[in-house]
């Protein structure tokens, strides 16, 4: 199989990349790339790949020790353990509603029993699991339904400890080898909610805007939620224990927060959350971006969906600084109506036009797929991919899944996981599955880590040129002749490795590659 990115874009789309339904596929159009020569580090790497295929053992701590890059999707509420949260639930002194497992304050009066209790009680704690999670779900089961309502259940926890949950996940994805995490929030929900409904609906956006910013009550509102980012960043380094001896892997990760939007909400509302994000991206750099949350297939979700995109598209030319990134194309044939899977990736690329796309998972269902899969593929809008969640909420996995047309096509792929807590999985479990299902060699596994901080939301110059997708990681001329990852000679490469926050990171994630290569030189025995 080809490497990622270097299938010639005007080569044709391979039938195994598309389910059987899907429409016939148009050869994408392009310039053709050089194939993808692994060096020699990389040969022997792949060699020791495949020698480990078969053991389950090696080839989970071949996985778990890869270089992973950045986890770019995920929800801090849904990505940190189960365990953890049934931990806090019991610090704090929270109740349990035993007819619905959902967490509520105290006191626990009928019907309820303290969250403690599961400390001490097998069957309860596991119930709660089960509940707050998809462990153990039938696979016949609703997964759909029964991953979104954990939320609700758990909800009570969550909102009180960012900064203990962001250094349970940010240990997690440290641990795994991962050097950048995004994350999302809701910054000032409370705050902006009443905003929203004080203001009303206008269908003149530019004249809601100005109904935000009049008397400074949005810019109100951006240091509601700079003090919550101060009041969890205090919470995260206590709990961290940064700049102590005994200081956790979270400490030295470098973290950004993505700004949720509740897209089931009122009109008013969802433009008030957006206009926040976007404005809170311009004045702080913790944050990078917006991202519409909650089930895209929502009734509220499906009637409002093009006017929220009409919606980013304004709000972006009134804050041009700051990024988007949406969820979109979360569907699939049965869960909506045949007219609801035409169009949400093609209005999020080419309205919204959203720096990423999450899940995109039904893409060849859309009208001229092809066309938006070209667009994606010559702006370099990337596509967030968490396998395990696609495969609990919507039932798609291996052959259904669009991963292969994606990449056929030339279009940006990360891997990510969603909502790792809810799904019982980590990024090494997604690793894993990519190569398992997809035949993918250790080239093809190293230029997907080396896509989730190419497309990661970091300030400053990449260390690579060009489109790197459709034609190779290469150094920028800036470094030429430099080995990435080893000891920079000339001062321009230096230059630019110092300044830029991204060329930073991907020269450290060289250097990582260099050693895991060198760990895995000799042969399996």
């Amino acid at each position: 199989m080809a490497a990622l990115g270097l299938l010639p874009l005007s080569a044709a789309v391979p039938a195994s990349a598309v389910p059987a339904s899907a429409p016939a596929i148009v050869p994408a159009a392009g310039p053709a790339a050089a194939p993808r020569v692994p060096t020699p580090a990389e040969a022997r790497t792949d060699a020791y790949l495949e020698a480990v295929r078969e053991r389950p053992g090696r080839l989970d701590a071949f996985f778990r020790s890869m270089p992973k890059g950045g986890e770019l999707h995920n929800h801090l509420s849904g990505a940190v353990s189960t365990e953890y949260l049934i931990r806090l639930a019991a610090e704090d002194g929270l109740c349990v509603q035993t007819a619905t497992m959902t967490a509520v304050p105290p006191p626990c009066g009928p019907g309820t029993r303290p969250a403690a209790d599961a400390r001490t009680d097998r069957a309860f704690r596991d119930a709660l699991i089960r509940a707050w999670s998809m462990q153990d779900f039938p696979p016949g089961g609703n997964g759909h339904d029964h991953f979104f309502d954990t939320f609700g259940k758990f909800g009570e926890v969550t909102w009180r400890h960012r900064g203990k949950l962001l250094a349970s996940f940010a240990d997690e994805v440290a641990e795994q080898n991962q050097s950048y995490l995004e994350t999302m929030v809701s910054p000032a929900s409370d705050g902006a909610k009443k905003l929203a409904d004080a203001v009303g609906w206008d269908a003149d956006l530019a004249a809601l805007h100005r109904k935000l910013t009049d008397g400074g009550r949005l810019d109100a509102l951006v240091k509601e939620a700079v003090k919550e980012a101060d009041d969890g960043d205090a919470e995260f380094r206590r709990a961290a224990r940064c700049g102590t001896e005994r200081e956790r892997p979270s400490c030295g990760l470098t973290v950004r927060w993505i700004s949720q939007v509740s897209r089931g909400s009122s009109p008013e509302r969802v433009f008030t959350q957006i206009a926040l994000g976007l404005r809170l991206a311009e004045r702080d750099d913790r944050f990078v971006a917006v991202n519409l949350v909650q089930p895209e297939d929502w009734d509220s979700s499906l009637q409002n969906y093009s006017l929220q995109m009409r919606m980013i598209a304004y709000l972006r030319g009134v804050y041009p600084r700051a990024h988007v990134t949406l969820h979109a194309g979360e569907l699939w044939p049965g869960l909506v109506k045949p007219e609801d899977l035409s169009f949400h990736i093609a209005e999020a690329v080419g309205v919204a036009r959203t720096d990423r796309v999450g899940h995109g998972v039904d893409l060849v269902h859309e009208n001229d797929w092809q066309g938006t899969a070209r667009a994606m593929a010559a702006r370099e809008t990337a596509v967030e991919v968490p396998f395990t969640s696609n495969a609990q909420i919507l039932g798609v996995r291996g052959a259904e899944h669009p991963f292969e047309t994606y990449r056929a096509y030339g279009v940006p792929v990360v891997l990510a996981t969603d909502d790792p807590g809810v799904s019982r999985i980590d990024i090494t479990h997604e690793y894993g599955y990519a190569a398992r299902t997809y035949g993918l060699s250790y080239p093809e596994l190293k230029d997907l880590a080396r896509a989730s901080l190419e497309y990661a939301f970091v300030p400053g110059a990449s260390l690579w040129r060009g489109n790197p997708t459709a034609e190779g990681y290469r150094t920028v001329p800036a470094c030429r002749g430099e080995r990435p990852g080893t000891p920079i000679r000339s001062t321009s490469c230096r230059r630019l490795v110092e300044g830029s926050g991204k060329a930073a990171l991907e020269w450290r994630q060289e250097a990582a590659f260099a050693a895991f290569e060198a760990a895995h030189a000799n042969p399996v025995r």
